[in-house]
Order: C-alpha cells, then sequence, then structure tokens
C-alpha cells in the first residue's frame, strides 16, 4: 500500500472519492433518496466486492430495468475497477477501462442535461467520474484526477440541493473534507491551482462515518476506504484491521481484505506472527480454490508466508514456499516470479549459501519484467554486491 500512498494523498485531497448509490431498504426501495431498482443494484454491488465479477454480466439483465441503463454502464465500470485493484502493476486492463470510464461518464453528463432536476443523475454522474479518478490516482495521473475531483464535488452538491435525503453523497463530501485538511503542502497547493475550497479533518471524518453507518450498498467501499484513513492518518492500526476483518467476513470470496490484514500486521503493527497467519489463512483459501484468481492469491500468500517466516527467525521453513512460486511460474501478480527468486537470494544470504544467494539474484533480474514495477533491479544489484543479513 505504501507504494501508492504520495500519489494516493495528492489526488484525494482534490477528488472526494468514489461516490456509490444509496442503501436499499428491505422492500427494495431506498433509504433517503429515490434511486430506482436500489435492491437489484445492492445485489450486483455485493457480487463486485466479492470479487464475483464473472457472475456481473448475468447479473445486469435483472438490474436494468428496473434501474436506469446508465446504472448497469456503471456497474460494469466498476466491476471492471475492482478486477483491476486485485493485480494493481498489471496494466493490460487499463485501455478498455479508460474507454469505458470515459463514455460512461459522458453518458451521464448527458442525462444531467435531459433531467437535470433528477438528483440520481447528478448522483451517478459523481459515481462515475469518481471511479475513473481513482484509477487515474493509481496511475499517477494527479492533475487530472484533481480536475475530476472538482467535477466529483460539484455534482455531489448539486445532488444533495435536489435531495438532501441522498446520506451515501456526504462520504465523497467527507472523503474531500478529510484529504484537504491532512494533505502536504504540495497536494493544498494543487488545490488552491483548481480552486476548491479547504477542508477540515474532523467534520470529513463525521461525514464519512455518517454515511458509512448509513447501509449495506455503501458500507463495504466505504470502509475500504476508511481503512486507508485510520492507518496513514488516524494512526489507528488496529482499527484498520478490524475493519479490513469485517470487509473479509462479508466477502470472503475476495483474497483482497486478507492481503491487506497481512500487509498491514507486518508494516504498521510489526506483529510478524499476525501477518503470517493471515497469509495462512489466504493460502488455505487459495489452495481451496475460495477465492477469486485463487492461482495469484496462491502465490502472492507463499511470497507473504515466506517473508513473515523470515521475520521470524525461521529463513529455511521460507525456502519451499518460494521454490513453490518460481516453479509454478505465475503470470500474476506481476513480477512474483522475479520476487520470490530476490527473497530466496536474501534466504540463501542469511544462511551463508553465497553461491545460491548470486545464483537467485541473477535469476530475478532475468526473468524481471522490464519497467520493473516491484524495484527488483536494484535490489537484486545490491544482493550481489553485498550479501544481504
Amino acid at each position: 500500500m505504501n507504494r501508492r500512498r504520495a500519489t494516493l494523498v495528492a489526488a484525494l485531497a482534490a477528488i472526494g472519492g468514489l461516490v456509490l448509490p444509496p442503501r436499499p431498504s428491505a422492500q427494495g426501495g431506498l433509504t433517503g433518496g429515490a434511486l430506482t431498482g436500489g435492491g437489484q443494484i445492492a445485489r450486483t454491488y455485493d457480487a463486485i466486492m466479492d470479487a464475483r465479477f464473472t457472475e456481473i454480466p448475468a447479473l445486469l439483465p435483472a438490474v436494468c430495468p428496473p434501474a436506469p441503463s446508465e446504472a448497469c454502464r456503471l456497474l460494469s465500470v466498476v466491476s471492471l475497477w475492482w478486477q483491476i485493484q486485485q493485480d494493481p502493476l498489471n496494466r493490460s486492463h487499463d485501455q478498455g477501462f479508460q474507454t469505458q470510464a470515459d463514455e460512461v461518464i459522458d453518458l451521464m453528463d448527458r442525462w444531467t442535461k435531459r433531467e437535470p432536476a433528477r438528483a440520481e443523475a447528478w448522483f451517478y454522474l459523481g459515481g462515475a467520474i469518481g471511479t475513473r479518478a481513482q484509477w487515474r490516482v493509481l496511475r499517477g495521473q494527479t492533475l487530472a484526477a484533481a480536475r475530476d475531483g472538482k467535477r466529483i464535488k460539484t455534482a455531489l452538491e448539486r445532488a444533495l440541493v435536489l435531495d438532501p435525503a441522498l446520506q451515501d453523497a456526504y462520504f465523497g463530501i467527507g472523503l474531500y473534507h478529510y484529504y484537504a485538511d491532512v494533505a502536504p503542502t504540495f497536494a493544498k497547493m494543487m488545490r488552491w491551482l483548481f480552486l476548491l475550497p479547504g477542508g477540515d479533518r474532523e467534520q470529513g471524518l463525521q461525514e464519512m462515518l455518517r454515511a458509512q453507518s448509513g447501509g449495506q450498498l455503501l458500507r463495504s467501499e466505504a470502509d475500504y476506504q476508511l481503512h486507508l484513513v485510520y492507518v496513514w492518518y488516524e494512526k489507528q492500526p488496529q482499527r484498520a484491521l478490524e475493519v479490513l476483518a469485517a470487509l473479509a467476513t462479508r466477502h470472503p470470496h475476495n483474497p483482497h481484505f486478507l492481503q491487506h490484514i497481512a500487509e498491514i500486521e507486518d508494516g504498521y503493527t510489526l506483529n510478524h506472527a499476525a501477518s503470517l497467519r493471515a497469509w495462512q489463512a489466504l493460502f488455505d483459501q487459495a489452495r481451496a480454490s475460495r477465492v477469486a484468481n485463487s492461482e495469484m492469491a496462491l502465490a502472492r500468500a507463499e511470497l507473504g508466508m515466506a517473508l513473515e517466516l523470515s521475520h521470524t527467525g525461521k529463513p529455511e521453513a521460507s525456502i519451499p514456499h518460494l521454490t513453490n512460486v518460481i516453479a509454478a511460474k505465475p503470470s500474476a501478480p506481476v513480477g512474483a516470479e522475479a520476487l520470490a527468486h530476490l527473497q530466496l537470494g536474501n534466504v540463501y544470504d542469511r544462511l551463508a549459501r553465497r553461491e545460491q544467494a548470486i545464483a537467485e539474484y541473477r535469476a530475478a533480474l532475468a526473468v524481471n519484467p522490464a519497467d520493473d514495477p516491484l524495484q527488483i533491479v536494484p535490489r537484486a544489484r545490491a544482493g550481489l554486491r553485498v550479501p544481504a543479513h
């Protein structure tokens, strides 16, 4: 997660976050504003959060109608965005995502012109732009994301003027207020460049929590964004872990949440035993094919387990996990095979097996992706120069 942090902070200071439809009531209507087909939208969005991406095309015909056709177009884009998040260094979906996102934003924009007094149209416009903005954050397109942010804020405020009962809109507004306050100086200068107002950390957090507590559909996305706030700025990693644990329980087919639990335990709480348990849980689920992209999740889990075994003084026990990844030659996640060679080189150096370590560092360089997204090259070359300890 730290890898994206600087770009994410800069853009979110001007964005306002992904905005999602309000929660449905038990009768399939709406708590608050008038979102057509709320119950069907909720079920489909739950499938996206559970990483059941292959089911989405079959679910959409039962959503639109009754929901407007624009809603299903947006759900397809959100589904693709969450697929990208499963392996964020993989850029193979980028062109398709950008094309679809641009088309949906144009569709929503035309809807607001056709029905300017319909709050639902403005709400969906904010959601469509927010989805693209998050992708632009991931790809380091900070200025473009900031431009999107200005449009998101305008759309959300318009939706709330038309229908103040659209409580979930406060989540996007809250994200803006929060990040605009906590962002570093360079991000605040960017905010000034786009003539956006200042923020309020406490108000923003309360607005996010207000929307997060409001319901079923938005809760998972809100929890996901809030866990980042808790771990990065509120310095409450345990609270972030609680939120992620709830997400993993609600959406057990999505390996992303267990992965983040393991990473926070490793990088923030420094509880390597807990991190190892989380990676082990992901390993067990992946091996049983109970999570999406099970082969990718398995490779990621074995790399994580190997790292934590080394951290807990058991470097030799990590070797089988790393050789498993190397033998599998996984195509995902990006750079997994090269990373396994690098980690194995470090292990061999710790065990004073220098010749084997050198061979692994060279192997890491040989199979490393050309754009070196994991920064394997400097680490492997450092290992070749000086034994790792």
